[in-house]
């Protein structure tokens, strides 16, 4: 009994150990959109089994490249030293751990679209190729962060499609708006690491334009951010779901957050960028699902 105690709490150590390694907690980014998409499409909840397998693939698809991007920036993660802590530096997992990670995520990913509709496993593979090869991107091009958010951004028009089985104007837009808001706030991010980025070739905003024009620069994107997601409503149409006030009360909450997010950082002052980039970011997603979420269950009710 105490050997298998002591395998339990093991293989629980090591759970952590992995969801530590692709911050598992950052799923709350994207996935609050992939869901708001789902809800929109299905006018509410879809069935107990498209829902399911909507969760599986996001999680699924989010946690596979967020590992290979670990394994891929590894020797540059090494080389920074406000990244030399990460797991992969330090030794705590192998190589060979997060290529399974990421591997088995990406199989949840395929399973998962096998089993919503075939349009879904048809452009599975397109959706496989944009999350690898982001990691790629900040090698060759400043536009990685466009990149990041279009992978992140793919969210709510898959799950549309989860559901409906058709593309349509609505998830798109909100696609749009989740490429513009991951890309803003990955550029707060990148912010960090100007001068490490120029010293060893890696390309970014920041270090291509200077601090105080990408932070400019993601301003504008986060405005556009704003102007998707009101541009959602006026272009539904039933069967789906039409957002009401309720939702327009969410879109107003995420630009308050939006703008304090921005009041944060400062080219001369960026001691809160992880603050102003993960810990606001968060909140917005899940902000805007829970606003979406009392839309409908208000419009239904009434």
């Amino acid at each position: 009994m105490a050997v298998l105690e002591s395998k339990i709490r093991s293989g629980l150590t090591r759970l952590k150990i992995y969801g530590d390694l692709v911050m598992f907690s950052h799923s709350l980014f994207a996935l609050p959109f992939g869901l708001i998409g789902m809800l929109l499409a299905a006018n509410g909840l879809p069935s107990a089994r498209v829902f399911f397998w909507i969760l599986v693939a996001l999680v699924g698809a989010r946690n596979a490249a967020n590992a290979l991007n670990r394994l891929i920036d590894a020797r540059y993660d090494a080389w920074n030293q406000r990244t030399a802590h990460r797991h992969l530096p330090r030794g705590i997992v192998s190589g060979s751990e997060v290529l399974a990670l990421s591997i088995v995520g990406f199989i949840l990913l395929l399973v998962a679209s096998w089993q919503l509709n075939p349009l879904c496993l048809k452009l599975a593979p397109v959706a496989l190729f944009i999350l690898v090869i982001y990691s790629y991107t900040k090698r060759f091009t400043s536009a990685c962060h466009l990149v990041l958010g279009f992978a992140c951004g793919i969210a709510p028009t898959a799950s549309w499609l989860a559901v409906t089985g058709k593309f349509a104007l609505p998830p798109m837009l909100l696609s749009a708006a989740v490429t513009c808001w991951v890309a803003g706030f990955d550029i707060i991010y990148a912010t960090q690491d100007v001068e490490f980025d120029r010293r060893v070739g890696l390309y970014s905003i920041p270090a291509r334009f200077g601090i105080p024009k990408a932070l400019g620069i993601a301003k504008l994107l986060h405005l556009a951010v704003i102007l998707f997601l009101l541009l959602v409503p006026p272009y539904s149409a039933p069967p789906h779901a039409v957002p009401g006030t309720i939702y327009y009360l969410g879109v107003a909450a995420v630009a308050g957050l939006l703008c304090w997010e921005h009041l944060m950082v400062k080219p001369d002052d960026l001691h809160r960028v992880t603050t102003a980039a993960y810990t606001v970011n968060q909140i917005i997603g899940v902000t805007l699902l829970f606003f979406t979420v009392l839309d409908l269950l208000v419009t239904k009710i009434l």
